[in-house]
């Protein structure tokens, strides 16, 4: 193990990865203390203004952390140079897959046997590093017209079905349907995150990345107009009602913030064009407007969690998990390992268990940011 001087890190991408995770510990916190299983948040004949925005907001997480992994899938390729930052891409996205069908998914589902697997965020985010690997060998602008129509027309395919690949259809669930797979009698896997379209939000990022290496006052007013291109993007296409949506969206009986909330209910799994749109577009108006300023204090936590995301994201779910477990048993006492859990408490429980969380995590990610800082071991960029 060798040490080295610090390395040079983008600190308005690390803070706005660190915001988008924290605020994905508030969906999780959402399932495991306040029975978030066993309802729908965003089903606005049932839901709550609170609980739907309690969910709403954690939309930005998983494009926002996509995005970004294409754009430091770029920055590395642009120090290491193409062949290793293919070779890092392949890597690496075959190590996080084998995560999450691993650590994560005991973390999730903490069931050795393996009757239930969930391929959630983590398998997407690998196996669209693998796809990366290859499309990045693409000159720069096919990279970004590549992401952009993958994004653009998938919505187009909403209507193939599964049956119509015969017996290749648990390709398609994998791809873009999302759903019930059986590997192995008695054992199956949920594709809770079909991958073509990160593959496209990915492909993007990484055709963004040659923006951060321009100068701050040249990338800064780039990323704006996007940024706010993308969101009055997001606003005609939804206003005209007729693309890039599975689901339309209508005035509500319940009154106009239902109506506001039926407007920005968009479709994640898998993630439509109109999400894509909703979701990047803020994120890039928030990173212009963090890079280069001067950072303040939130600024520097949200930065610490961003330098460390994959042992934030194990240690959070972990955290979360046993401890709404060991909350259900204490007051049902009927829980069994292989649960989702039910606490039988209120919305309240996810915001108190959130902050909990999150700040008990905090000088165990700074300590390993610190860490990361200072060496230069190989093994250190796969964790």
């Amino acid at each position: 193990m060798t040490t080295a001087l610090p390395r040079a890190r983008n600190a308005a991408i690390d803070a706005l990865r660190g915001a988008v995770m924290v605020l994905m510990a508030l969906d999780h916190a959402r399932d495991f203390f306040a029975d978030g299983f066993r309802s729908e948040p965003t089903n606005l004949a049932t839901t709550t203004a609170a609980l739907f925005f309690t969910r709403w907001i954690t939309h930005f997480c998983a494009p926002v952390f996509v995005f970004l992994a294409g754009t430091a899938a770029f920055l590395y390729r642009d120090k290491n140079g193409p062949a290793a930052g293919s070779r890092f891409l392949l890597t690496r996205g075959l190590w996080l897959v084998f995560l999450e069908l691993t650590a994560m998914r005991l973390g999730w589902t903490p069931d050795p046997f393996y009757r239930f697997t969930l391929a959630q965020v983590i398998w997407a985010i690998g196996w669209s590093m693998v796809a990366l690997a290859a499309i990045s060998r693409l000159p720069l602008r096919a990279v970004a017209l590549t992401g952009a129509v993958i994004i653009g027309a998938h919505n187009l395919l909403d209507g193939v079905k599964t049956s119509a690949f015969g017996s290749f259809g648990w390709l398609w669930k994998i791809a873009h349907d999302g759903g019930m797979l059986e590997p192995v009698r008695g054992h199956q896997l949920y594709v809770a995150y079909p991958v073509l379209p990160w593959i496209g939000v990915i492909a993007l990022g990484y055709a963004f990345g040659a923006w951060m290496k321009l100068p701050l006052e040249e990338r800064r007013p780039r990323t704006l107009r996007l940024g706010i291109a993308a969101t009055a993007a997001f606003v005609l296409l939804r206003g005209i009602n007729l693309y890039g949506d599975p689901v339309r969206w209508s005035v509500q009986p319940r009154g106009a913030l239902f109506t506001v909330m039926s407007f920005i209910n968009c479709d994640k799994y898998p993630p439509s064009l109109l999400y894509a749109l909703m979701t990047l577009g803020p994120a890039l108006v928030a990173l212009a407007l963090l890079d280069g300023a001067k950072p303040g204090r939130v600024t520097r936590v949200l930065t610490v969690f961003g330098s460390v995301p994959l042992l934030y994201y194990f240690a959070h779910l972990v955290a979360m998990r046993w401890t709404g477990l060991a909350i259900s048993y204490s007051r049902v006492g009927s829980e069994v390992i292989s649960s989702r859990g039910r606490t039988g408490l209120g919305l309240w429980a996810a915001y108190v268990g959130w902050v909990a969380v999150v700040a008990a995590l905090y000088p165990l990610c700074r300590w390993f940011a610190e860490v990361k800082s200072r060496r230069r071991d190989w093994w250190l960029s796969y964790l």
